[in-house]
């Protein structure tokens, strides 16, 4: 009977030797959750001291700049800054213009051509035309202009003719001949228009 006795306490203080040592090893061991939540192979790191939040870095940043924050527009490559207006039309030129005169006092008229940079005579007026241009087509309106010299010379019969006396220089307009006229007390002279086979150059 007091074998039995001995024996009973015997196997009490093994079984709680045992339990105590399973306790202990249980702790030291993660448990079946947070083992299979690390990954395999991850390195362990030290459990942060007693009483501090875990420090956790952020990821480092990319040396490249990002696309949609850094880098601006060009806006130099827009169309609307590389737009041009197109170039305005040259104006067509011609050899020769075609040119009224009056005489006041006779009533006579008479149309005549004049070359260009050629003295054309009409009674006592030398008409020396410089230019004669029409209109380009993107100015909107049909008109022929020129540039015209007109000298007054008399050619009296007994004797040597006096030097000429220019009484006009500037543009005639032939839709607007009131805009440069030329005044003379005796005759009248405007453009009709202006003439040659091909514009010059």
């Amino acid at each position: 009977m007091r074998v039995s006795r001995t024996l009973a306490v015997v196997a009490a203080v093994a079984l709680g030797a045992g339990l105590i040592g399973a306790a202990a090893a249980e702790e030291s061991q993660p448990t079946g959750a947070a083992a299979s939540a690390s990954p395999a192979g991850a390195s362990e790191e030290a459990p942060p001291p007693s009483g501090l939040p875990a420090v956790v870095l952020p990821p480092p940043s990319s040396a490249e700049p990002s696309e949609a924050s850094d880098v601006e527009p060009d806006v130099s490559a827009s169309p609307q800054s590389s737009a041009k207006p197109p170039p305005a039309m040259k104006r067509p030129r011609y050899q020769a213009a075609v040119i009224q005169a009056l005489d006041k006092v006779t009533a006579e008229t008479l149309r005549f051509e004049a070359p260009i940079n050629r003295p054309i005579r009409y009674k006592n007026l030398i008409f020396v035309v410089r230019a004669c241009e029409t209109t380009a087509p993107d100015e909107g309106f049909t008109d022929a202009a020129s540039y015209v010299e007109i000298d007054s010379q008399p050619l009296p019969p007994d004797r040597p003719p006096p030097a000429p006396r220019q009484v006009f220089r500037g543009w005639m307009f032939a839709n607007a001949p009131g805009v440069d006229p030329f005044e003379h007390p005796v005759y009248d002279a405007w453009l009709i228009a202006c003439k040659t086979d091909a514009p010059g150059a």
